[in-house]
């Protein structure tokens, strides 16, 4: 009777189970039917703009023809247009940003971290204050500078204002504090200094946040649009994100080709850095969270 009791038991708590799975399963197939949606609608500009560009024209009888008609399109749109000038504005202003937020991050994250200072808790509670404002308060405030020193359309006029970062001084500050103390302790003994503790031992330890902050700046830097719309105010000194926006009568017929072009290094970037920028949000949620 005992054995019947628990043979019957078990069988209950198995249906139990399958309903269970039967559910979950059910629910995971809604989910991914909603997801490829969301991914078609999201990437239908995209697909609708290769398909514009790439699709045979009247002329194109044959491979070799509709090869050598695309051929010609971007050819036009590299060759004919300021596209080279601003592919040229946009990296050097890109990786300027890039290196810089690393730089002055990675060293106030090190100062706050490591070294004892009068004022070290008001700049950190400053730093974190600035956190909570939002850069497009500034802008104003940027522009009057940066014409004042006679900075608007320049490179330098247009990377200044973008190197203030909060979040990446609050993670590198973070991770900064989790090495252990012993490793500057000795390195101080040997007569390092701080620049040689922060470059040769602090960041090769981090060099995997480094990676991440780097590659979601170039990112941001990349595709900004506000502020270099008002620094930079001449065509030849745009920057990719701005010129796509302020030149469509410009670029006529070779808009779609040229916009797919801008975009091409941003999706290199992700498709190449995937978990590094996957990453990175993660670091920026984890510090907007607290």
């Amino acid at each position: 009777m005992s054995a019947a009791l628990d043979t019957g038991a078990v069988a209950i708590a198995e249906e139990r189970r399958f309903r269970r799975l039967l559910v979950a399963d059910r629910a995971g197939f809604v989910l991914t039917i909603a997801a490829v949606i969301g991914a078609l609608l999201w990437g239908f500009p995209i697909f609708f703009s290769v398909f514009e560009t790439l699709k045979p024209g009247r002329e194109a009888a044959t491979l070799g023809e509709w090869l050598t008609e695309v051929g010609r399109l971007y050819g036009r749109v590299i060759f004919e247009t300021d596209l080279g000038r601003w592919y040229l504005n946009s990296i050097i202003t890109s990786v300027g940003v890039t290196a810089g937020v690393i730089l002055i991050s990675a060293t106030c994250g090190y100062a706050i971290s490591q070294i004892r200072f009068r004022g070290r808790l008001a700049l950190w509670f400053l730093i974190l204050g600035s956190f909570m404002i939002p850069i497009q308060a500034l802008i104003v405030s940027h522009f009057f500078l940066m014409y004042s020193f006679g900075l608007i359309n320049t490179w330098l006029g247009v990377i200044l204002p973008q190197l203030i970062a909060p979040v990446a001084v609050i993670v590198y500050k973070q991770f900064f504090d989790s090495v252990p103390r012993e490793l500057r302790e000795a390195a101080m003994l040997d007569g390092a200094s701080h620049a040689q503790i922060l470059f040769r031992i602090y960041l090769p330890v981090n060099w995997g946040v480094t990676a991440a902050l780097a590659i979601i700046t170039f990112i941001s830097a990349w595709n900004a649009f506000l502020w270099p719309f008002l620094a930079a105010t001449t065509v030849p000194m745009m920057n990719v994100a701005v010129a796509m926006g302020a030149n469509f009568t410009l670029l006529g017929e070779n808009y779609l080709a040229a916009s797919l072009l801008a975009g091409l290094p941003v999706a290199l970037v992700y498709l190449l850095f995937q978990r590094r920028v996957t990453q990175a949000v993660v670091l920026s949620a984890g510090v907007s969270a607290k």
